[in-house]
Parts: C-alpha cells; sequence; structure tokens
C-alpha cells in the first residue's frame, strides 16, 4: 500500500515496506507547472534527491520550502531508507533517466530475496497537444548552428525543395498511403521551420517561427468569425463566403489575379484565375486559336463545374501511366 501523500512530510509509516517514486516531468511544460499529486508526493516525502543539479524544476521546488538533495545514491542505500519506517523518497529523473539507479533497483527486485518498497512512477507534468513542435524547433536551432549544411542555407536555397516536398506530399495522398502522407507533411513542416530559422538571423527585419505561427493564429480567427466573433454561418458556402469576404478587406487588393502565383503549373493557373474571376462575377475568357487557348477553356469549364482541372487531370494522367506500364508488361504480339 503507498504511503499517504497527504501526511506531514518525511513522517514515517508504521506499516508497509515505504515507498520510493521516480517523479518524471516535460521539459516541454513550463517548470513549476506540476500536477497536484505530484505536490502532495513532494511535500509528504522524507527525501527528494535529483541527480541532475541544473534541472530546470528545482529553482520552482526549493522556492516552495521543498528541500532537495544534489544527488542520487545507489539503489541499496534508497531502499533501506524507505523500508526504515515505511518512509517516501522521490527520485526527480534527469534526462538520461538515471539508469544506474533504475537498474540496480530491478536487479534487487530480480533476485527475491529483497522486500522491496513500493516502486512508483508518478508523471508530475504531461506534454500538451503540439508539444512535439517545441522539440522540432529546438533541433532546428541546433542543426542550424552546428551543421555546416544547413548553417548557410537561404530562402533562395530552399525555396526548390518546398516544392518538391509538396509535390510529393500530393502524391502520397493521390496513392493512399497513410504512412507515406505522414512522412511528407512532416517534410513540408521542415521547410516551415527551417524557413524561420533562417528568418531570424535577419539584419533588417528578422522573425522567428513563433511570429510565424501568431499570424497564422490571428488569421485564422479573423476568417472565422462564425467561431470566433458574432457571425453565423450554417452552410460550407457561408464559411467560404466569410472567408473571402475578411481575405479582401486584409487585402485591399486592386485585381482579383493579385496573389496568384505565377509559377505554379499552368493548368492550375488557369484554375485559379477562372475561380478569382467567376467570383467576382467576371467572364473575361479570351479568345484565340490553338491547344493552349483550347486547354484554357477546358479549365474554365471545369472550375465553374466543380472540378479542380489539376486535380482532374493529374487523376487521368495516373491513370495513362498505368496503362502505359500494362502495355508494356503484357506478352510480346499480345496486341496482334
Amino acid at each position: 500500500m503507498n504511503a499517504d501523500a497527504t501526511d506531514a512530510p518525511g513522517t514515517p509509516h508504521a506499516t508497509g515496506p515505504g515507498r520510493l517514486v521516480l517523479l518524471t516531468t516535460s521539459h516541454r511544460v513550463a517548470p513549476g507547472l506540476l500536477s497536484w499529486p505530484a505536490w502532495q508526493t513532494l511535500r509528504a516525502a522524507g527525501r527528494v534527491l535529483c541527480a541532475d543539479d541544473a534541472h530546470p524544476q528545482l529553482p520552482y521546488l526549493r522556492e516552495a520550502g521543498i528541500a532537495v538533495e544534489a544527488a542520487v545514491p545507489g539503489a541499496r542505500e534508497l531502499v533501506d531508507f524507505c523500508r526504515d519506517g515505511g518512509r517516501t523518497a522521490v527520485v526527480i529523473t534527469s534526462a538520461d533517466g538515471d539508469t544506474e539507479l533504475t537498474d540496480g533497483l530491478a536487479r534487487m527486485a530480480g533476485s527475491g530475496r529483497e522486500t522491496m518498497p513500493d516502486l512508483e512512477l508518478l508523471p508530475g507534468s504531461y506534454d500538451l497537444p503540439g508539444a512535439r513542435l517545441l522539440d522540432l524547433v529546438q533541433i532546428m536551432d541546433q542543426i542550424r548552428r552546428q551543421c555546416p549544411w544547413s548553417g548557410v542555407r537561404t530562402h533562395e536555397d530552399l525555396a526548390k525543395y518546398g516544392i518538391e516536398e509538396m509535390y510529393e506530399l500530393v502524391e502520397a495522398i493521390e496513392d493512399g498511403d497513410r504512412e507515406a502522407v505522414r512522412e511528407e507533411l512532416g517534410d513540408v513542416l521542415l521547410q516551415v521551420v527551417f524557413h524561420a530559422r533562417i528568418a531570424q538571423e535577419d539584419p533588417d527585419e528578422p522573425f522567428s517561427v513563433d511570429d510565424v505561427a501568431g499570424t497564422l493564429v490571428d488569421k485564422l480567427i479573423r476568417r472565422h468569425p462564425h467561431i470566433f466573433g458574432e457571425d453565423e454561418a450554417h452552410t460550407p458556402e457561408d464559411v467560404k463566403a466569410h472567408w473571402l469576404r475578411e481575405k479582401a478587406d486584409e487585402k485591399q487588393r486592386a485585381s482579383v489575379t493579385e496573389g496568384i502565383p505565377l509559377g505554379q503549373p499552368a493548368l492550375a493557373l488557369a484554375g485559379k484565375l477562372a475561380s478569382r474571376a467567376r467570383t467576382a462575377g467576371m467572364d473575361a475568357l479570351p479568345t484565340g486559336e490553338g491547344v493552349g487557348y483550347e486547354l484554357l477553356a477546358l479549365a474554365v469549364r471545369a472550375e465553374a463545374s466543380g472540378t479542380d482541372p489539376e486535380t482532374a487531370l493529374r487523376a487521368a494522367a495516373r491513370t495513362y501511366r498505368d496503362a502505359i506500364r500494362s502495355a508494356e508488361e503484357a506478352p510480346s504480339g499480345a496486341a496482334d
């Protein structure tokens, strides 16, 4: 039976073999933000120990009046302490996991000859959703500082990789490969974090990944007044109307064509131009001769019918590729 964490600190327990608690904390949560069970256990412990004298939790624990020993003795000493009067000891685990201590405890428990205290792994703090993004930012910062290749890249150097990664993501989605989608999303995210890290070093207009995220958060809130404001939207069409109205107010563009990247694939470009023109109520399809104008008219017609021309052609092209492969694999003379 575990010791009652509500007892006064250091109070021995007449029954039971004592309690040895390994308290884990997340470096992704601000120091001092511990769970209530963790604070109860720390205050009730006869000894609190931590092998890492630079552990970020230590200043906050000491400020709260908890004495922390800046060393962790061997498994034998801790077990004997806990068994003597049924006391509680708490070890605040370090980043390396205190392997020597845990291995020693495992050997003692596995011998079958020891009366062991109750061993407990107590999470003192938990990762929040998105916490691993902090790891990504930290790793990217270290790579930028220490990697001979990554340390000298510029926005211009990385531009082509951003395009490549998006194409690879699209292909993974089209293939229906969930594992590949997950990996390619990570590669796209890497481009965002990498560019943001480079931007920090700009001498005139620096910004960080937090600035990027903050700008996006503000934009999402502005463009969803039906969620974060008093407007109402009951259909996808209502939401789109909100989005377009807010976007128009933000951009104050002189032309509906502003903001459309001309470097995108031609069919996607035609579809985007057609979408902007149709939304603005304009019929501005040029006339001319040749395949280019025929493709343009087809793209405009597809967009008007609710079909993305780029996606439709890609799907047809993939089917065409499969047909070519089937023809290549067919036995010679099969077509005779």
